[in-house]
């Protein structure tokens, strides 16, 4: 059977990671989260002293993209991957609220998402891989075999967002997720280079009332389709 590129894009907090590695373990597929990537440059910047009462110092950080180098290795022990920045794991780190609350500004700049880019498709090379972000439809893979679009309420990506936090023994506050989310929303979808939105050849997905078990299902389904 001839592997294929799977592109999975949608709205922050929205389970396509959770989607998207899920179905890569199933089919046996490499699994690339691009969204970790934009975070792990993020991480650089604010442990950099990048980020400035005036915004982003963008110089700065277009001298020091080279110096950022991210991987993704096979946790057996999690049963899935996890991030490295040089070389250090950082799964932990990208996911904070301080992280969450800078990644969107970063996202806009037009010399990160080219170098976030040609990454992307350097892993993706050949098929076989199963990618989440907000433009992987549209611009890293937009000849991909199979396009999923995913999308729920802010309300219910906000306590998702929370619960996941909580669980992982973080601190959160509900208020301070649902306003985060909706920004980045709001961010994601005007921003000028590679805006979110969903590919005309993609395949809409609204997992607001969905169980796991159900989205499980649904996309091995597109899978088939798809692969047959």
């Amino acid at each position: 059977m001839k592997k294929i590129t799977i592109a999975i894009d949608g709205h922050s907090s929205c389970g396509k990671s959770t989607m998207a590695k899920d179905l890569a373990r199933e089919v046996g597929y490499v699994y690339v989260d691009t969204g970790a990537m934009y975070r792990c440059v993020t991480l650089f910047a604010l442990r950099n002293g990048l980020f400035t009462a005036d915004g982003i110092d963008e110089a700065g950080l277009r001298q020091r993209m080279a110096d950022i180098q991210i991987a993704f290795k096979f946790n057996a022990e999690a049963g899935r991957p996890d991030t490295y920045l040089n070389g250090e794991l950082v799964e932990r780190d990208i996911r904070t609220m301080e992280v969450s609350s800078h990644v969107s500004p970063i996202a806009t700049l037009g010399f990160v998402r080219e170098a976030m880019v040609a990454q992307q498709q350097e892993m993706g090379r050949g098929g076989g891989v199963v990618m989440d972000g907000r433009d992987i439809g549209t611009v890293v893979f937009p000849h991909a075999e199979l396009k999923i679009f995913v999308t729920a309420s802010a309300e219910v990506r906000a306590q998702r967002r929370y619960d996941e936090l909580k669980q992982k023994g973080m601190e959160a506050d509900y208020a301070d997720i649902l306003k985060n989310v909706q920004e980045r929303d709001y961010i994601d979808s005007h921003r000028e280079v590679s805006p979110l939105r969903q590919a005309d050849d993609a395949i809409l997905l609204d997992n607001s009332n969905m169980t796991i078990a159900e989205q499980k299902a649904w996309l091995m389904e597109q899978f088939r389709k798809a692969t047959s």
